[in-house]
């Protein structure tokens, strides 16, 4: 009788205390998705970015990202790190799975001022930049790509109004991969809060140096001179800057960066003066 008892204690006791069964799912849960921050980055020789990625869903088994370069002699990435080491396009794609998601680099050989990348000489012959930062390169009128020397006599001179309401990409004569600044991009390097810019000499050349306060990184633009409207002739060479902006301003005149050794600014010129030009990167 006693062993009885024990029995149906035992099972009366799972009557009255259901036991609840927990298992563990061993099923891995795939990437669906990965996306950057940011496709596309512009970056001057030696600075850095990090890339953050986000995989998807939360609940993936594996979230680890796998980064590389499609050229470490262009820029390198580690953990997500980029930074540029020259001038050129390289891809960076970071991996979680079988999903991946492509930022796109183009490392310039520029200075950062003011957030803009501005080139760190005048455009020569289109296509090119001067050999050094105190070269005046060539000078053209608004909206032509025809290059017009910084010194001597020229012959050949149109005095006629350029037509266009912004310098044309066709007509640009800056290298590949930069472009005529705008009015916008004339201003932040004049914006005093973040940029100091002083009358200088350098290398024996007079011009003006823009210096980004946050960095210390700086530009110097020397003071070519420009070439008369009507005829083409040289005018104050070293005592004056002037340079294009794609800006119009009306029918005749266009806006630009004008300087002298006591101030600068930005006005606007007949677009048949001959000027400077310092590009930005696009």
């Amino acid at each position: 009788m006693k062993r009885q008892f024990q029995f149906c204690s035992f099972w009366l006791f799972l009557a009255l205390c259901p036991v609840t069964l927990m298992f563990h799912s061993c099923r891995e849960i795939p990437v669906t998705g990965i996306r950057l921050d940011t496709q596309t980055l512009s970056l001057v020789i030696g600075e850095d970015y990090a890339l953050e990625a986000t995989v998807s869903p939360d609940e993936a088994t594996d979230k680890t990202v796998v980064w590389t370069s499609s050229s470490d002699a262009i820029a390198t990435v580690s953990a997500g790190k980029v930074i540029a080491v020259s001038e050129g396009m390289a891809s960076i794609t970071a991996q979680a799975g079988n999903q991946t998601a492509i930022c796109k680099i183009n490392v310039r050989n520029g200075l950062r001022i003011n957030e803009i990348i501005w080139a760190t000489r005048n455009v020569n012959t289109p296509g090119t930049f001067a050999a050094n930062p105190e070269d005046a390169g060539m000078f053209y009128q608004w909206n032509r790509k025809t290059a017009w020397a910084a010194t001597g006599d020229v012959t050949g001179w149109d005095n006629s109004i350029p037509f266009g309401y912004t310098w044309a990409k066709a007509n640009d004569p800056s290298p590949a991969g930069w472009r005529v600044p705008t009015v916008d991009d004339i201003q932040a390097l004049l914006d005093t809060d973040k940029v100091n810019n002083e009358w200088t000499t350098q290398n024996g050349v007079n011009g003006r140096k823009f210096i980004d306060q946050a960095t210390g990184n700086s530009i110097f633009l020397p003071a070519a001179g420009y070439r008369y409207y009507n005829d083409g002739g040289l005018v104050s060479s070293s005592l004056y800057g002037g340079y294009w902006s794609s800006t119009q301003d009306d029918s005749n005149d266009s806006h630009a960066l004008l300087f002298i050794r006591g101030s600068a600014g930005c006005s606007s010129d007949r677009r048949s003066y001959g000027l400077s030009v310092r590009s930005v990167a696009e």
